[in-house]
């Protein structure tokens, strides 16, 4: 655990990131610090400090994201455990000075919630908060920096107003010199082929997956196994939807080549990638790199490195093209608004810098995610759209690969590292109705739960299943068409005569659009009915309007049939959720 000295002097950023997005909001928040000549800054992942030396801090500046139903990330759990302790009192924190930033979605009914309940605890505590919490919104057109730039620009001005000691160089953060780049964080050291051809570590493969795997912020559980728990071969990949459609969305099969996999319904899967040869190959051409060249990379003097990035601090003589393909997303993934600020340093042809500036300034922020987010850029074509810029390898960030699977083939063998861990959708016991709304890709954790309940069925009495189901189109995007209506037809666990039921939205077949709230509304009477017989309602999908929307739809449908006010109908749901039978989980 770190805990450095405090001083009046320094300022503490503390993040919370479970995909990565918080570390790098609290990244940008210790570079405009450092850019306004604070004398020391600390960027630091929550689970690396020890929280019982907050109270020696005087300036703290949280950046908390949050995951599945309004939950911490894993890094924040111990840290918050710690805060709730009761022998904490009203003045344990006073004198400490904080400002918390949350990263949620409004889509979500506990929107930014272990942001919201940082902030009121550590007030709680006697801590003093500088300004309002923020409030980053995954619905905003820009993401969570749509929020972002004015709470900083708040912060500071609110900081240089009571410490002006603490930013002497405040211009420079309302003005930014865009030619002047600080130092990388991390140091590459490159050794011939020959000098690192001896070195064990190379042969050693799991070694090799463990390195990689831990430099991905994404990939960061509460367990802390290192070797993968299986090498799966995949056996299946087939495409849902129709090949003239821009969507593309795939059914996977894996096996275990050597023994069973043992899980269960709702677990998730985690893997490691690696890319297309030929991205790699262009990306390496494209920074004029040799690929057949070893290198180690360390943290830097002073640099806090979070466990997500280097391990121990360095990873040593590794083959740079493996580096580059197993922790690098050159080729699917678009790159960090940052990227683009670090490439105006780089760029030698004016009109490249002057554009990529502005794409990393305030007033170019909606520019740029119509550029790199809507158009679904990658770090290789950004690249290659900026041809003046030569960025040295150790700006270059690290990413996971997330288009890779849709590209393996079946009849090869390529044996991908996995660990399971358990998904946060808990698996229905048999005896529980189930009232399920999963629109597109929401409908594949039921899947599952219509198959085992359908296997239980043949051994014992199972409670009725409705499911609710939405797509654009029937003929383009009805994902799993055949095994719905399998289980929906004579004594399938779907079917009316089982008491349940299989109802889809096609928003895009008629004039007026439909959605999966609208067949909740139509089916009100069999969705109370279920709700008065102990029903647990799961919804999963995209978290855009959908969870809002159809929380609502439920909501109208127990003031309809139950006869209560809106206010009451939102405390029964909420009384449904504290008791384990409601449950909601969304991803972009």
């Amino acid at each position: 655990m770190a805990a450095p000295p405090a001083a009046d002097s320094r300022l503490l950023v503390i993040y919370a990131s479970q995909t990565g997005n918080a570390m790098d909001a609290a990244e940008r928040v210790g570079r405009q610090a450092e850019r306004g000549g604070c004398p020391a800054v600390d960027v630091l992942p929550m689970d690396s400090f020890d929280p019982s030396c907050l109270l020696n801090e005087r300036f703290v500046v949280f950046v908390v994201s949050t995951t599945g139903q309004g939950d911490p990330p894993d890094s924040m759990k111990g840290f918050w455990r710690y805060l709730l302790n009761k022998n904490l009192g009203t003045s344990w924190l006073e004198g400490v000075r904080y400002a918390v930033f949350g990263l949620g979605d409004s889509g979500y009914q506990k929107y930014n919630f272990p942001a919201k309940k940082l902030d009121r605890r550590l007030l709680h505590l006697g801590a003093e908060p500088i300004i309002q919490v923020g409030l980053g919104d995954d619905q905003h057109p820009s993401g969570y920096e749509g929020a972002l730039d004015h709470w900083l620009l708040s912060l500071w001005e609110s900081l240089n107003q009571t410490t002006p000691s603490l930013l002497p160089r405040m211009s420079d953060i309302i003005n930014p010199d865009l030619n002047i780049l600080g130092d990388a964080k991390v140091e590459v050291i490159y050794h011939s082929s020959g000098e690192a051809q001896q070195d064990s570590y190379l042969s050693d493969f799991k070694n090799l997956i463990d390195r990689a795997r831990s430099m991905s912020p994404a990939l960061q559980f509460n367990n802390n196994d290192e070797e993968p728990h299986y090498m799966l071969q995949m056996v299946s990949n087939q495409r849902l939807t129709k090949e003239d459609t821009d969507r593309d969305v795939r059914h996977f099969e894996l096996e275990n080549p050597s023994s069973g996999i043992t899980y269960q319904v709702g677990d998730t899967l985690e893997i490691l990638p690696s890319q297309n040869p030929s991205a790699v190959d262009s990306f390496i051409e494209r920074c004029n790199l040799d690929p057949d060249c070893y290198i180690t990379v360390r943290a830097k003097d002073r640099v806090k490195i979070s466990e997500g990035s280097l391990v121990n601090g360095f990873i040593d003589r590794i083959k740079l093209k493996a580096f580059v393909a197993l922790t690098m997303d050159v080729a699917s993934a678009s790159p960090r608004r940052y990227f683009f600020e670090v490439m105006s340093y780089f760029a030698t042809a004016e009109h490249e810098k002057e554009k990529l500036q502005y794409f990393a300034s305030p007033e170019g922020r909606d520019d740029l995610y119509q550029y790199n987010q809507k158009e679904g850029r990658t770090v290789l074509e950004v690249l290659e759209d900026f041809p003046s810029v030569l960025m040295p390898f150790e700006w270059t960030r690290h990413g996971l690969c997330s288009s890779w699977l849709a590209r393996l083939n079946p009849n090869e063998e390529n044996l991908i590292p996995c660990w399971l861990h358990h998904g946060s959708l808990p698996p229905p016991r048999p005896s529980i109705p189930l009232i399920l709304i999963g629109p597109g890709t929401g409908c594949a954790p039921f899947r599952a739960f219509v198959a085992e309940r359908a296997a239980w069925s043949t051994s014992e009495p199972t409670a009725p299943i409705l499911f609710f189901f939405g797509c654009r189109n029937q003929d383009n995007d009805f994902l799993y068409k055949d095994f719905w209506y399998a289980h929906a037809h004579d004594q399938g666990v779907l079917s009316s005569k089982k008491g349940g039921g299989f109802f889809v939205a096609f928003s895009r077949d008629q004039p007026q659009k439909v959605y999966v709230q609208h067949r909740i509304m139509e089916q009100s009477q069999s969705v109370w009915n279920l709700l008065n017989n102990e029903a647990a309602i799961y919804i999963a999908g995209s978290s855009t309007k959908m969870p809002a929307d159809v929380t609502d739809a439920l909501e109208e449908v127990i003031c309809r049939e139950g006869g209560m006010s809106k206010e009451n109908a939102s405390k029964w749901l909420r009384k449904l959720e504290r008791d384990g039978r409601f449950h909601i989980e969304t991803w972009s």
